[in-house]
């Protein structure tokens, strides 16, 4: 059985969406899915959006599993829906997400193999509605790793041979990084059907974001050092600079400028919440 596991904190927003996507999955899609949708911490309606759901998953034949987890944090959700899953593929989708109609199915096919392997879909922005964070996503999606590599932000899944790699998700930011890297770069499949993701809306939440992603992977490689044997992300060279410059000098500037002051002060720890 396929598993789909959607961690969920106050997404009361975005959960419809991602379920419609889940819902859409055309006729190669895995005949036997489990969908977990594990709703901790919320203070809104996520939960009870997410069970309206239920009968119509039911009615494709597939297994709807809500979890209402009082505590709040992505790794402990990720850990409850691991024990509510099913034997086999797993992708994790996080709760802004939106699956195109081919993707599970691209992805079960990938996975249909007893060697351990990780997934994901081609990466997309939803198209934000913010000036700086359009001139991001644009100049973000250009960079070398983004473009050509299988960085499952956002999605990312594996077979069962793959996640018997480790126990539980231990508790950290990046998760997804973690993940990734459990693998080698040989052992990373990428799918042709994209998903959609959302990105933070405006310079501010922007930075907030970026600075939260940069302590995960310092946080990351000082508990798991070893990990770092499958990093295969090559740094920018002065050329990919030159190149990312001259085609998009507003976006270039806009991408610095966020990297850069995401290196001060200017960060609440606490307001934090996808940047939203």
């Amino acid at each position: 059985m396929f598993n789909a596991i959607i961690p969920a904190h106050n997404e009361e927003a975005y959960i419809g969406a991602t379920l419609e996507g889940l819902l859409a999955q055309d006729s190669g899609a895995p005949k036997a899915l489990r969908v977990i949708v594990a709703a901790n911490g919320c203070c809104d309606r996520t939960a009870e959006i997410a069970a309206g759901y239920a009968p119509r998953f039911e009615a494709r034949g597939w297994e709807f599993v809500l979890l209402d987890i009082p505590e709040g944090g992505k790794p402990g959700a990720l850990n409850h829906a691991d024990a509510a899953a099913a034997p086999g593929p797993r992708a994790y989708i996080d709760a802004d997400v939106i699956c195109s109609p081919a993707l599970l199915g691209e992805l079960a096919t990938i996975l249909d193999t007893e060697a351990p392997r990780y997934a994901s879909g081609r990466f997309t922005v939803a198209l934000p509605s913010s000036w700086a964070s359009r001139n991001y996503a644009r100049l973000w999606l250009k960079l070398p790793f983004m473009a050509s590599g299988v960085p499952g932000c956002g999605l990312f899944a594996m077979n069962a041979s793959g996640r018997a790699r480790w126990g539980a998700f231990p508790p950290i930011i990046a998760d997804d990084l973690f993940s990734h890297l459990n693998f080698a770069p040989s052992e990373r499949f990428r799918a042709e059907a994209p998903f959609s993701w959302v990105l933070a809306e405006g310079f501010a939440a922007l930075v907030r974001v970026r600075r939260r992603w940069d302590e995960g992977n310092r946080q990351l490689f000082e508990q798991f050092p070893d990990l770092a044997r499958n990093e295969e992300k090559a740094p920018v060279r002065l050329r990919d600079h030159a190149r990312l410059f001259l085609g998009q000098p507003v976006s270039y500037g806009v991408y610095v400028a966020v990297a850069l002051a995401s290196r001060t002060g200017f960060y609440d720890r606490e307001s934090w919440a996808r940047g939203r």
